[in-house]
């Protein structure tokens, strides 16, 4: 009967890898966003010092 519970075991902990990894990676991904639109805005406050 353990042997049982270890196949159960297995793809509950592979399922939460997954989840670890998918939060991970949305948390990754807003985070560049953020930066992208931080660069963005910073560049447009740039551009119109040098044109004065």
């Amino acid at each position: 009967m353990e042997r049982k519970s270890d196949k159960t075991a297995r793809p509950n902990k592979a399922e939460s890898r997954e989840d670890r990894l998918k939060a991970a990676l949305k948390a990754n991904m807003a985070r560049r966003k953020a930066q992208a639109r931080a660069r963005a805005g910073s560049d447009k406050g740039k551009t119109g010092e040098k044109g004065s």
